[in-house]
């Protein structure tokens, strides 16, 4: 069954037009059952990933080759992000088979990731099966995969040091504000969103034990949970025009498909404040933070674009541990190519052995009438072997002597493979 993967990311299409083609959670099983719907003629199996760095699709059918189902898969994309095709064709790549398996056998293991290593994807893509398996898009041939490429993410983080000397983008926020305050035990921090990158934030902010902290989210109860573990006090988001000058820095990442955090609050904030500096990290995308408060001059506001630049890049050490991660990588892709290429044989195995099972039936049915007129025991069981033997052999030998010169040569060393594995005899009929 071929699968292809399709898909843009941080480096091939920039913030603005990546927010576009961001799906909440809760949007991403409807989405798939649409996608299947459009494409119900064959039927594919679908898988959508979608993080603030990429969007992805990878699709499974065996009623159509991957090039008649990328045109409607990109044109169904290009609706949802309302741009035309062309335009989403040009920041987008297509990969198929080998080449599908081994970038999601990448992204699994944080290769192509704009952290390097960074652990977070992993925890996405199992999150993006689980829906597919909820919208019914999952079958076995993608199961395989995202299966797989756990397996391999799991060897290359334990037999690899891939993860190690690297500042995931929580890090590189304290590093920035720290750059920016004298000393971040006299700032008062805000957290926007009370998820995963926001909890890991935190995690990072807490260490330096700034001043106070506080979590605005839209569920009050969910912010209450999270800022019980760092010490932080909860309000609501609906609170936040009102209370945005007490904070010196506000990072935000939520789920929001429109800016929760507009232009003119952030100008009554710095009122409030007297001008003093503003600290704005927006982790999200589409994004939480409108970008036209980078125009202010007392507000240092960074995009995860603009943080992927403090991230370290490769050493000696990293290099290795990519090179590691990419044998590790290049046997998962030989592998799945393997079964690829097995489950492709299936439909002539299930044929031949309808094939066979039905030459059984005829056969039998022969026998038993033959018993059944009273013919001995053994002729009519030498005459079984001989009508089953004789079924089975007919269309090889009948092309064997249908052909001439090196074409004939190849097909019998293909029915000696076949036929005489195990047999001393060679395909001339001599022993050896």
């Amino acid at each position: 069954m071929p699968v292809f993967a399709l898909g843009l990311n941080h480096t091939t299409a920039p913030l603005d037009l990546r927010g576009r083609f961001a799906f909440a959670p809760d949007a991403m099983t409807p989405a798939l059952r649409g996608l299947q719907e459009r494409l119900q003629r064959v039927m594919p199996e679908a898988a959508l990933v979608s993080t603030c760095n990429r969007t992805e699709l990878y699709v499974a059918a065996d009623r159509a080759p991957p090039q008649e189902l990328v045109t409607p898969v990109m044109g169904w994309l290009a609706g949802h992000g309302g741009v035309s095709a062309d335009h989403l064709r040009s920041h987008t790549y297509v990969l198929e088979d080998r080449a599908a398996a081994r970038h999601a056998f990448r992204v699994a293991s944080g290769l192509d990731s704009m952290v390097l290593g960074e652990p977070q994807i992993l925890g996405q893509m199992k999150q993006a099966v689980r829906q597919a398996d909820e919208a019914g898009t999952l079958g076995t041939t993608l199961h395989q995969l995202f299966q797989r490429s756990f397996s391999v993410a799991k060897e290359v983080r334990t037999a690899t040091e891939i993860g190690a000397h690297s500042i995931s983008m929580a890090a590189a926020a304290v590093r920035l504000a720290s750059q920016l305050f004298e000393r971040l035990s006299d700032v008062n921090v805000l957290f926007v969103g009370a998820g995963e990158m926001i909890e890991l934030v935190a995690t990072h902010f807490a260490a330096r034990t700034p001043r106070s902290m506080a979590v605005a989210n839209r569920t009050l109860e969910r912010g209450e949970r999270l800022a019980a573990r760092f010490g932080a006090h909860a309000l609501r988001l609906s609170d936040l025009p009102t209370r945005l000058h007490e904070f010196d820095a506000v990072v935000s990442c939520t789920a929001s498909t429109l800016p929760i955090i507009g232009l003119g609050a952030v100008e009554r904030a710095l009122r409030q404040r007297r001008h003093r500096p503003m600290f704005m990290v927006d982790l999200a995308v589409p994004r939480d933070i409108e970008p036209e408060v980078s125009s202010l001059g007392d507000v240092y506001l960074y995009t995860v674009d603009d943080l992927s630049a403090l991230v370290q890049t490769a050493g000696e050490k990293r290099q290795a541990a990519v090179q590691q991660a990419e044998a590790i990588i290049d046997a998962g892709v030989q592998s799945f190519s393997h079964w690829l290429d097995q489950r492709a044989a299936v439909p002539l195995i299930q044929a031949l052995n309808r094939q066979a099972e039905d030459w059984g039936t005829v056969a039998l049915a022969r026998a038993r009438k033959q018993l059944a007129k009273g013919e001995p025991v053994e002729a009519v069981l030498e005459a079984l072997t001989r009508g089953l033997t004789h079924k089975m052999l007919h269309g090889t030998l009948a092309e064997l002597h249908s052909v001439d010169g090196p074409e004939r040569e190849q097909l019998a060393q293909t029915v000696s493979r076949l036929f005489l594995r195990g047999s001393s005899r060679t395909p001339g009929g001599d022993s050896r």
